[in-house]
């Protein structure tokens, strides 16, 4: 890697409406993923018991409901970013010093 390659850095101004949006759904995102813990958890632990067994199996599908809400929370979380970057002034050319338009905009693993 030649010296000029290692000294650039990138520079993302993110508005502080858009920061806020995201930190409120990781939150929900982190939350989703306690609740299907703790529901695979209650229902495995039922499972050990014939009596629970129906139980353990209502708790089955309640954590199989909440492994749907997980798209559905980076769904909406997407569009509601879409919307609010749709309303934000450009500032400066594609892919320098901003964050990415609505049409630009890409998700990478840590969005999650």
């Amino acid at each position: 890697m030649s010296e000029t390659s290692r000294n650039r850095s990138l520079v993302l101004h993110i508005g502080h409406e858009e920061l806020v949006i995201r930190r409120r759904y990781e939150v929900a995102s982190i939350a989703n993923d306690i609740l299907i813990a703790l529901w695979f958890i209650a229902g495995s632990v039922m499972f050990f018991s014939e009596a629970w067994t129906v139980a353990g199996t209502w708790c089955f599908l309640a954590g199989s409901i909440e492994l749907l809400a997980r798209p559905v929370i980076r769904l909406g979380r997407h569009l509601h970013l879409r919307k609010v970057q749709a309303k934000a002034p450009p500032s400066g050319p594609a892919g320098v010093g901003r964050a990415a338009t609505a049409g630009e905009y890409t998700e990478s693993p840590q969005d999650y």
